[in-house]
Formats: structure tokens, sequence, C-alpha cells
């Protein structure tokens, strides 16, 4: 039912479709009023390291408008040239700064929908300035109750059209890409790494940041070939450590997989929390 007060607001916006006033459901108001939603545009932060360079790959190739954050220094060092120009060959966009500049983050942040970091084993706890760079952003979505979809047209209206044309931030993904650390049970080195994830996961949830947590085990190309010998870079050939009894089982999972399923977690509202 629609109240008296909510017809006239509604021929305030006679002007973008007669479908306002014969479709109650937010979910036909879309169909009918708007235009199909682009798709999300993704930042990545770490993105030519380890995993990133998978996950900026996987968004370039699924249609996202893709930015990777880097510094200066890595577009020039001969080291990325490579994958620079890979990137540069899907269409990636590149954004300078820097985790450490504050100012970069904020002004990067603002230019997307998902932001996803895929900070390094030393970085991880560094993770507090992109929560920190979000925040000041201000673009962190809404969540809006679509029963009352007047009261949600009003405020999309009024506010730019953000929440239909990509304004909003809709989600942030923190580097983890391991075991969940919320329920698993760890010895060092790791258990250092795990506890510092965890700190990250609190703080994002207590910020109010629409999140995603992508748990995918271990990467196969880098761990399988070293058989998951910490700091090796080549098959051990005299001994291996093997912790514990030898008896629980791994799941390990190809990088490019990873960045897939990444992906694909972004574009899914069930993963969203």
């Amino acid at each position: 039912m629609i109240h008296a007060d909510d017809h006239k607001l509604l021929k305030s916006f006679s002007r973008f479709s007669l479908s306002l006033f014969v479709n109650r459901r937010f979910a036909s108001l879309l169909e009918y009023t708007f235009p199909m939603a682009e798709k999300s545009k993704i930042l990545v932060i770490g993105g030519t390291g380890c995993i990133g360079k998978f996950i900026v790959e996987a968004s370039a190739k699924s249609g996202h408008p893709t930015f990777v954050l880097v510094r200066e220094s890595t577009l020039s060092n001969p080291a990325k040239s490579n994958i620079i120009d890979y990137f540069k060959t899907l269409g990636v966009n590149f954004l300078h700064g820097d985790l450490y500049d504050h100012e970069s983050l904020v002004k990067a942040i603002k230019h997307v929908n998902v932001v996803i970091s895929t900070a390094g084993h030393a970085q991880l706890v560094d993770q507090d300035k992109i929560i920190a760079a979000i925040k000041e952003a201000g673009n962190v979505k809404v969540k809006i109750h679509y029963h009352n979809f007047i009261n949600s047209i009003y405020y999309t209206c009024f506010f730019g059209f953000h929440f239909f044309w990509g304004g909003f931030l809709e989600r942030f993904l923190p580097s983890e890409f391991g075991n969940d650390v919320d329920r698993v049970h760890a010895v060092e080195p790791a258990k250092t790494a795990f506890a510092t994830k965890a700190k990250i996961r609190r703080a994002v949830e207590a910020e109010g940041i629409p999140y995603t947590y992508v748990s995918s085990n271990f990467f196969a190309g880098y761990f399988l070939s070293t058989l998951a010998q910490p700091a090796a870079t080549a098959p051990p050939r005299d001994k291996v450590v093997i912790l514990g009894d030898g008896n629980p089982k791994a799941v390990f999972n190809k990088e490019d997989d990873i960045g897939t399923y990444t992906i694909k977690a972004v574009d899914d509202p069930r993963t969203l929390n």
C-alpha cells in the first residue's frame, strides 16, 4: 500500500518513469526504471604480487573496470615490466599511490566499488591503514531496507544516484587467501600471521565495513614446488620437515583458480557480510 504522502513524492520523480506509479516492488522498479547496473569497479592493492596478479587478471578478464594501486618505482622496475605490460593489454588502470600514503589511498578508494588487498606477509598488520582510508573516503554502502522503496528512491536521487551508478564502496576483501584464521589451530611461523589476519578481521567488522573473506588454503604453485618447506626456493633433496604426525590433510589450489573465484565472490551477493 502506498500512502498519500508517498504519492506526492512519486509525482516529483515522474520524469524518470511511469513505472514508479505502478510497481510497488523495488525489484520491478529497478528492472523497468533504471539501466542495467554496470560491473563493479575493483581496486587491487598489491596487484603485482604473488596472488595479486592472478586476481587482477581475473578481474579484468571478467569485464570489471580494474584498478591497481602502484608506486612510481614499480612501474619503472625492470623486474615488474612483464606483468605491467601484460596488465596494459588487459586494459588495467594504474593509480599511483602507496599503502603508506594515506591521501593516495583515500583518492583511489573513492573511484571504486570494491577494494581487494593482497598485501604480503610483512604488510598484513598495516592493512589498518586501508581501513582508515575506507572510513575517510566516506563512500561505504549504506544498507537500505528495500521494502520501503519510496525512501530508497528519495535517498538515491538526492545523493547523486550512487546506489545504482557505482559511487558506493560495496565491500572490502582484506588479504586472506589462506587458511580460515578463525577456525585453524596453527603453530609458528603461521600462528603469528594468522593472529594478525584475525585482528584485521575484527577491525573491519568493528567499523561496519561490508566485507568478504576468501579462505583458499594453500597456493599450489608456491607451496607444492618446495613441498611446503618454509623459506625453500627449490624442492628439498636432503630432508623434509613434517609438522605433527603427518596425517592431517591439506588443500592446495591453483593461483589462477583462486583469482577466478575471488572475482566470482565479488559478484555474488551471498558472499557479502
